[in-house]
């Protein structure tokens, strides 16, 4: 609606999964070859940490696209809360890409999964497992059995395990790990995406308009620019949300130029809404 005004080809603010739209900023990159390198060189297990908004979907989905033939395939553990059972039953249809119905017994699914590792192995591949809202794994016994999952190694040399677990969260999958010791030192690694600075917020902002033809400077002042970053809380979502939103006023109040006043105003709107 509002990209011809702004001469955009365009939305530059979506929150959605669009890889033209990742902001290699230094804790994403340095996140990024530290979870490969874990895959690459099967290890068994890496953790990325985060709060929510930070953008940590759209880099395991660009790390995903990135990673080399043998590994693979690549589960994907979006409700992490499931029975034991029913996790394991659910890891087993992903990973072999055969779905067996709500029958099989928890041996059963175990088995299964055995099997297909040992066939992976046997073919040249390492599986990877990635654990989606890690954090919300509060229940022992689902978590303890992702943890003994790890030791299937199905005879292969110079690995951890027959696979590679992933898990992402929000910032309390920290002290969940540290709370399990057993899983927290299976860990190769845990990568953090802290919070944009003011310099990472205005780069941040201007690769996103120039993804879409825009330039920051013709858009919004630097003043606008504090704002994003201090109401923002330098979380990328946020900012995407403040950002879209002051781009719509400023086309409906024919600005040529989006101040902090504008974003200001947008920010007490979400407030209102939200109380």
């Amino acid at each position: 609606m509002y990209e011809r005004h702004w001469q955009l080809n365009g939305r530059p603010f979506e929150n959605w999964c669009d890889h033209r739209f990742y902001f290699a900023s230094a804790p994403h990159e340095a996140a990024l070859l530290k979870i490969r390198y874990a895959i690459e060189h099967r290890r068994s297990a890496i953790a990325l940490c985060g709060d929510s908004g930070m953008g940590k979907t759209m880099l395991i989905d660009l790390l995903v696209d990135q990673l080399p033939e043998f590994c693979a395939p690549v589960a994907r553990i979006v409700f992490p809360r499931l029975p034991a059972d029913q996790l394991l039953g659910y890891l087993a249809d992903e990973l072999t890409g055969q779905e067996q119905g709500e029958g099989d017994s928890p041996l059963q699914s175990l088995r299964r999964i055995e099997h297909f590792l040992r066939e992976n192995v046997a073919a040249g591949r390492q599986s990877l497992v990635i654990v989606d809202e890690a954090h919300l794994l509060s229940a022992e016994q689902p978590l303890e059995i992702l943890r003994l999952l790890l030791n299937l190694r199905t005879e292969i040399q110079d690995a951890e395990s027959a696979w590679t677990m992933v898990l992402v969260g929000d910032s309390p999958l920290l002290g969940l790990l540290e709370r399990n010791p057993a899983l927290d030192q299976r860990l190769s690694g845990k990568c953090l995406l802290g919070r944009l600075t003011r310099e990472q917020t205005r780069a941040y902002v201007a690769h996103r308009l120039q993804v879409v033809g825009g330039r920051i400077d013709s858009i919004f002042t630097p003043a606008a620019i504090q704002s994003l970053h201090v109401r923002g809380g330098g979380v990328p979502r946020r900012i995407n949300r403040l950002a879209d939103l002051a781009l719509m006023v400023g086309y409906g109040d024919d600005l040529s130029i989006i101040d902090a006043p504008q974003i200001e105003s947008v920010h007490q709107e979400m407030i209102t809404v939200a109380a």
